[in-house]
Formats: C-alpha cells, sequence, structure tokens
C-alpha cells in the first residue's frame, strides 16, 4: 500500500485539462474572495492521504490481472470522509484527487458532517463479468479495510458502481470486523439498510434547483425546454422528475448516441425502451437522432450536462444557448467556459450545490443507519429537500452580498466553512 500526504501536481499538456489543477484554481479564487490565511489554503490545497492499492484478480478465463485501485481522503475537518467508488477507463489519481476536493466543499456547502472523498479503478466494468466484479470490489475493499469505516471513510456508488457494490464492500469490511457494519457505506440495497430514496436522490437534487433558479425569474417548470446529456442515475432520474413536473424536456443523449423531440420526449417510455435496448437509446420512436455535439447547442432554457467532466468547453461555449446550466456531473464546464457563460449572463449553477442531492440522501442513509430506525420515503425526500432549497438561498445571498457569480459563491461558502473549522481546530501538533 502507498500512502502519501500530498498530491503530486502534474503539468498537463495544453490539449489536456488536469481536473485536479482545475479544482485548485476555484479553491484559489474562493480564498481570495475570502481574504483566506495563506497556510490555510496551503492545507486545503492537499488531500490529507492518497492511497494507491494494487488488486490481482483472476479472470474467468484463468488469466490474473493486476489493477490499480485509488482512495483519496481530502479533509476530514468537519467530519468523516464521504465519496463515491467509480469503475470507468478514465479513472485516474488526478481526476479521483478532484473530485474528493470538489467533495469536501459540497458537504460543507449544504451542511452535513462529512469530508471529502473519493475512489476509483480504472476498468470498464462492461467487459467483466459478475463474478469478476465482485472479486476486484472485494479485494479493493480488504486492501482499504484500515482506511474505511463508519466513523472513518463511507464510500458511496458513483459511475459504473451501484448498490450492488456496496452491499460487497459491506459484507467483506463486516466479516472482516466480524459483525454487520450497515454504515460503513451508502446506497446499499433496502435489505440491508439502504435508504429509500437514495436511488432518484441526486437527479431529484438537480430538479429542485432548476425550479427555484427558475422561480428566482419568475418563471415555473412547466413548459420549460430543458436538454440532459447522460441518462444514467442522474439523468434518468432528472428526466423523469422533470417531465412529471410539466417541464419539456426534448433531447436527451447516452454514451451510444441521443434524440431530440421538439415537442419533447415522453420520458417513461424512454426509460422502458432503454431498459429493454442495453440502456441506448438510440432509434427510440418518435425521436430523430442527435448527436453529442449538437445537444450541448439546442436551442433551450435549461441544459443539465449530467455525465463526464470537461463537457462545455472554449471550443463549443460560444454555441451554448441554454439560459441556466445545472450542473448534474461533476465538472462538466471547465473554468474558460464557464468564465465564457457568466460574462454572458447565463446562470450556472455548479454542481456542488446541483448535484449535493445524492451526498444529502447518503447522509440521511448513514443518520438512518446508525439509529437503527428507518424513514419512509416521504420524510427523506422532505429532509433532503430542506436542506437542498436552505443551501440554494445561501448561495444565491452570497452572491447577492458579494456581487460575484453563483460558482463564486457557492465555493466561498463551502471553502470557508472548512477554513474556519480549521482555524478553530488548529493544527496537531
Amino acid at each position: 500500500m502507498i500512502s502519501t500526504s500530498l498530491m503530486p501536481r502534474e503539468s498537463p499538456s495544453p490539449a489536456h485539462i488536469c481536473p485536479f489543477d482545475q479544482a485548485c484554481s476555484y479553491l484559489e479564487e474562493a480564498a481570495r474572495e475570502l481574504k483566506l490565511d495563506q497556510g490555510i489554503l496551503e492545507v486545503l490545497s492537499n488531500p490529507r492521504k492518497v492511497v494507491t492499492v494494487s488488486i490481482p484478480v483472476k479472470r474467468d478465463s484463468g488469466e490474473v490481472q493486476v489493477l490499480a485501485g485509488h482512495r483519496v481522503q481530502h479533509c476530514d475537518i468537519l467530519g468523516p470522509y464521504k465519496g463515491g467508488i467509480r469503475y470507468h477507463p478514465a479513472v485516474t489519481l488526478q481526476e479521483v484527487s478532484a473530485l474528493a476536493m470538489l467533495m469536501t466543499w459540497k458537504c460543507a456547502l449544504v451542511g452535513i458532517p462529512y469530508g471529502g472523498a473519493k475512489g476509483g479503478i480504472a476498468i470498464d466494468p462492461k467487459r467483466y463479468s459478475v463474478g469478476e466484479l465482485e472479486r476486484i470490489t472485494r479485494r479493493y475493499t480488504s486492501e482499504l479495510i484500515k482506511d474505511i469505516g463508519p466513523s472513518v471513510d463511507i464510500p458511496a456508488p458513483d459511475m459504473g458502481t451501484s448498490a450492488r457494490e456496496m452491499a460487497w464492500i459491506m459484507d467483506t469490511y463486516s466479516v472482516n470486523v466480524g459483525h454487520a457494519v450497515p454504515g460503513v457505506v451508502t446506497g446499499k440495497p433496502l435489505s440491508i439498510g439502504g435508504s429509500l430514496g437514495r436511488e432518484m436522490a441526486t437527479g431529484r437534487g438537480v430538479m429542485i434547483v432548476v425550479r427555484e433558479a427558475l422561480a428566482d425569474m419568475g418563471k415555473s417548470l412547466v413548459g420549460t425546454r430543458v436538454v440532459i446529456q447522460g441518462f444514467g442515475n442522474v439523468g434518468s432520474a432528472a428526466a423523469l422528475l422533470l417531465h412529471q413536473a410539466g417541464a419539456k424536456v426534448i433531447a436527451i443523449s447516452t454514451g451510444t448516441g441521443g434524440v431530440f423531440s421538439e415537442v419533447g420526449l415522453d420520458i417513461p417510455a424512454l426509460k422502458a425502451y432503454a431498459a429493454e435496448n442495453h440502456k441506448s437509446i438510440v432509434g427510440f420512436p418518435q425521436a430523430t437522432s442527435i448527436s453529442h455535439d449538437q445537444l450541448l447547442t439546442l436551442p433551450c432554457d435549461v441544459l443539465i450536462p449530467a455525465a463526464l467532466e470537461n463537457q462545455i468547453t472554449e471550443e463549443n461555449v460560444s454555441q451554448v444557448q441554454a439560459q441556466i446550466i445545472a450542473e448534474g456531473a461533476n465538472g462538466p464546464v471547465t473554468l474558460e467556459a464557464n468564465q465564457a457563460l457568466e460574462a454572458r449572463g447565463v446562470t450556472v449553477l455548479p454542481d456542488i450545490l446541483a448535484n449535493a442531492g445524492g451526498v444529502v440522501v447518503s447522509y440521511l442513509e448513514w443518520v438512518q443507519g446508525l439509529s437503527y430506525v428507518f424513514w419512509d420515503e416521504e420524510r427523506v425526500n422532505r429532509e433532503m429537500e430542506k436542506l437542498m432549497v436552505q443551501a440554494y438561498r445561501q448561495v444565491i445571498q452570497q452572491s447577492k452580498v458579494r456581487q460575484i457569480p453563483l460558482r463564486l459563491a457557492a465555493y466561498t461558502l463551502g471553502v470557508g466553512r472548512v477554513g474556519q473549522a480549521l482555524t478553530d481546530r488548529g493544527l496537531y501538533p
């Protein structure tokens, strides 16, 4: 096991946007606005622990493959580390470190007692059998057994993982400590302590902040033209909830392509079609095909990038026609593109606010698991909505008081709270 207190900083080529450097740029911008002490900025610029483990796995063919698994723990000033585990070919240590930092600010912004973490393995889960994925997950968990726990670091599902992987992690951890520990992960199946409302939580949070932003403009969701990039857990949930609220979702894309309908897509039918076609929506009746590039530049009221990072960049930002962009994914808008959008007066609802619904309900699941008292879905959704609306209102107020864009307002709130806690706790020794 390799563990270090500092994240190595790379110098990316001009064609490559380094996610960790971008995350640090947002931190530094917030620090300047807050006039944060340089020493505190130095502490917050580096993850507390970076762990890389070797994961040998025997494939079904008998071949032995060795994978690298990462877990980055950024800051636990406010509470245990919290963050997802993703299985995706594009996973890098830089990406995981950036996401861990963003999770720190996200938790602080919405007022839950967690610090940021993130984990990942650079694999395409579609190329592995269920048995192989179970062996990978259990070995990864066992290698991290001393670094996770309900009061230490609580993983959750992310891109390429689900309740299934969380069940394997919980079981592996529980077997090693000798008793069931439901609080070691969130996003678990309901049968072993998962929470109602968790599956739709991130998409629901996106819908809530979009609704609130429209209300501030004197508009409602009814008839609002929405475009969504991504139809996974976040995108599909947001699409369904927006559709149910009366919005007109005119275009959606997945990794295999997109579909468009001027009169609005039938989202329940589209979800059923995707389930029958290996998650692909290409060929959906009563819709025309559309490319990813075309989708991002469609005239619409609300654009929700809910797929991968770095989707709206310097190259395509001038063609984006949305009035509101709600970041369902982490970092879908680059720093330069964000500045261009702000200059044009486009409302950008930043990821640490817009997609925070998932970690809020993860927190509520953790609370239920620790107390062994479980709530109905209505209460979970009500508690989550209260925290999301509260955070949105605080960001709007911060933006008005400081006369700064929403993203910077969100970061000053999150970074400021963590910085204050660090000041109050002091440095050990």
